[in-house]
């Protein structure tokens, strides 16, 4: 495994807080896996929050000040050093997505948020917050496109998606807001920035029927999964669980169509929607 980074305590409050904790973990003379230990994480997690890549959750930051006896220190600069853009949910696995080399995924009921166009994104925040008010709907609309700037680079990340048949078939928004919304999605699959693949109805029953499913690779830190339910969400690093959805990410791909053939049926439901707007 790759060494650990050297840091600018001064470049943000995440790095800061990383610098100190290997200050101080290294000062009680401990190693990662025993500052670990008593968190019930690994001594890479440890590593990856005195690199600034992982977030130090506020039950986290309560057991460190406890073991390390750093008098509160952790807990009352938690705040600061993962205060983010992202529902809380998400702002960890938003992070961990653009440093990734490699994201799969599996959408069973929407398009992916790195691959919606924005009236799309604008439907599905409507959606969930019925009530919000605007200026927060349009906030989360503008984290949603700044994330697809992935996009961007011709070849990296390498995305990987399997979309099911029911996440191009719900109308999301309107008939026009799903037409455009589709060939989006075609223009990316034609020009080879994502690999595509539909999911249809007739394969039934398979491995991921539970939920939503990414698993995000990275030159020198483990991989790691993310799975999301309503309004929650868990990034994973056990090499066993990471494992585990890997082999169902594998066997969801094993029932879903060709690139080539979910390209035409993709295609066909863009004609359907494109026809009944005229």
């Amino acid at each position: 495994m790759a060494g650990p980074r050297e840091l600018d305590p001064s470049s943000s409050p995440r790095a800061m807080l990383g610098a100190e904790l290997r200050f101080r973990r290294k000062q009680a003379d401990l190693t990662q896996e025993e500052l670990g230990a008593p968190l019930f994480v690994s001594g890479s997690f440890i590593g990856q929050l005195e690199a600034g890549t992982r977030r130090m959750q506020p039950d986290q930051a309560r057991e460190i000040d406890r073991v390390l006896r750093t008098d509160g220190y952790f807990e009352r600069n938690c705040a600061a050093a993962t205060k983010s853009k992202y529902p809380d949910h998400f702002a960890e696995a938003a992070e961990a997505e653009a440093r990734a080399t490699q994201i799969k995924e599996y959408s069973p009921q929407l398009i992916p948020g790195l691959l919606q166009t924005e009236r799309y994104a604008r439907a599905v925040f409507w959606a969930r917050r019925p009530t919000a008010e605007e200026p927060l709907i349009e906030e989360l609309i503008a984290a949603r496109l700044e994330r697809a700037r992935l996009l961007d680079d011709p070849t990296k990340p390498m995305l990987w998606v399997v979309l099911d048949e029911a996440a191009v078939r719900r109308e999301v928004g309107g008939r026009q807001v799903m037409a455009e919304a589709i060939h989006h999605l075609i223009a990316l699959a034609r020009r080879r920035r994502v690999i595509l693949q539909m999911l249809p109805f007739a394969a039934g029953a398979h491995m991921s029927q539970g939920g939503a499913l990414k698993l995000m690779a990275f030159d020198d830190e483990p991989r790691l999964a993310y799975v999301e339910g309503l309004g929650t969400g868990q990034l994973l690093d056990d090499p066993a669980t990471v494992a585990h959805y890997e082999l169902t990410y594998e066997l969801v791909v094993a029932s879903a169509l060709s690139p080539e053939a979910s390209l035409a049926l993709i295609s066909s439901v863009a004609e359907d929607y494109a026809h009944d707007e005229h």
